[in-house]
């Protein structure tokens, strides 16, 4: 594979259905003498043939297209060609989309508003096993990192909370789950921890923002 500089062109496959906009981004980075265009499908299943038959340095593919698609084209490729990058290029920018196509092993994500300066650059990096993002991908990607993680409350727990919720006391909550008031303590403390606080008052406040609770609390 042409994945150091040096070697020759790159060796690319690009795969998208709609013809003119692969004519257009075939266009684009056959243009730079330091890459070429092996082979064009128009389809996932075309594209994993190719890769199959031309052993490409990079794939680069759209993510919707017909009889395979480019999540599921992506994921066959890196699982039977390893040699081989996939770089998606598409106009598609939502988390789910972004967040299976990376998870089926591609190692870029680009956006068709990418310059060609920019395209060509993505494919030399995505060519060396470096990972390649457009920025608003990027940003969307450190967004969705920097949510906290999903609290998973089991059902006593979350009857636990509802009644704190309510304002009840433990000895109250406990009448109402006809558990012991120390069995109430020891949900409680299991649900601070979960949720991250030190007191019932955080607990509330917490379980609200994170959507446990779609109730205000009763005031006592």
């Amino acid at each position: 594979m042409n994945e150091q500089p040096g070697n020759g062109p790159l060796r690319v496959v690009l795969a998208d259905d709609h013809v003119v906009m692969r004519a257009g981004v075939a266009a684009l980075v056959s243009g730079d003498p330091t890459i070429e265009v092996v082979g064009e499908a128009g389809d996932g299943r075309e594209a994993v043939a190719l890769v199959a038959e031309l052993g490409p340095d990079l794939a680069l593919l759209d993510l919707r297209m017909p009889v395979l698609d480019g999540v599921a084209a992506t994921a066959e490729i890196v699982r039977r060609h390893p040699g081989t990058r996939v770089l998606i290029l598409t106009t598609y920018d939502t988390d789910e989309e972004i967040e299976r196509a990376v998870e089926a092993g591609a190692i870029g994500y680009l956006l068709k508003d990418a310059t060609r300066e920019q395209l060509v650059a993505a494919i030399h990096a995505a060519a060396r096993g470096e990972t390649v993002l457009a920025p608003r991908v990027a940003q969307k990607l450190v967004s969705r990192m920097r949510r906290p993680a999903p609290v998973v409350l089991t059902a006593r727990e979350q009857q636990v909370l509802d009644a704190v919720a309510d304002g009840l006391s433990n000895v109250e909550i406990g009448r109402r789950l006809v558990i012991a008031e120390a069995t109430v303590k020891t949900h409680l403390l299991r649900v601070f921890a979960k949720l991250d606080v030190s007191d019932r008052t955080h607990a509330v406040v917490t379980a609200i923002e994170r959507g446990l609770i779609t109730r205000r609390p009763d005031r006592r």
